[in-house]
């Protein structure tokens, strides 16, 4: 066992009471990961996101997503162009970003193609990092698609401590399957080549790419 991010062979299991996944805790970078025997199928994926209430029509949505906009826009500058990755079936944010007056395009595995053959300005990636299998590849495609100096908003829970993450609600869902810790991002940015702008502490991180 490795661990998916940093591939550190640093990894132990961590205990979740009644649950029937197998984690690990990666004493390197902090990320806990789910045993890739318990991986969702994509079917099974599929169809669990088809359930969230997402689109333009529900407010709840458009408020959650406003929590990741309205940070990040401080840091926007006429002109630039981004990038939803990991829109989901009824992509949104773009739609927000354009009504801000910066165009947005979306791309998600399951519902929207994308080439990605392109470089943005910024990147928004809200309650995605969580879904990754392979969170090196994904990080090094997402560092890959944005320019020099160009932005990456992240949102996505953390955990607090390895007794915190034994009894976590955010664990539960069977798409989950990766979970990080502050420390993990302290470490991608160091990997990865980013400088961190923003961090609420909790949940919302927006990043700069640097030359690397």
């Amino acid at each position: 066992m490795v661990c998916g991010l940093c591939q550190s062979g640093r990894v132990v299991q961590q205990a979740r009471p009644g649950d029937p996944r197998s984690y690990f805790f990666c004493e390197n970078c902090y990320l806990i990961s789910v045993d890739k025997k318990c991986f969702p199928s994509g079917e099974k994926e599929k169809q669990r996101y088809l359930t969230h209430n997402n689109g333009i029509q529900f407010q709840g949505y458009v408020d959650f997503l406003s929590r990741a906009i309205t940070p990040s826009l401080q840091f926007l500058r006429k002109g630039m162009t981004g990038l939803d990755y990991g829109c989901g079936h009824a992509p949104t944010l773009s739609r927000l970003m354009e009504s801000h007056g910066y165009p947005c395009e979306n791309y998600d595995p399951f519902f929207v193609k994308h080439p990605l053959d392109k470089k943005f300005d910024f990147i928004f990636s809200t309650e995605v990092f969580e879904h990754f299998f392979y969170p090196e590849r994904e990080l090094r495609k997402i560092k890959s698609l944005l320019n020099e100096n160009g932005l990456l908003t992240v949102m996505t829970q953390r955990w607090k401590d390895r007794d915190h993450f034994a009894h976590w609600q955010y664990a539960r869902d069977t798409t989950h399957v990766c979970f990080y810790h502050s420390r993990t991002f302290d470490f991608i940015c160091e990997e990865f080549g980013f400088e961190k702008l923003h961090d609420d502490g909790r949940e919302l991180l927006i990043l700069k790419a640097l030359e690397k």
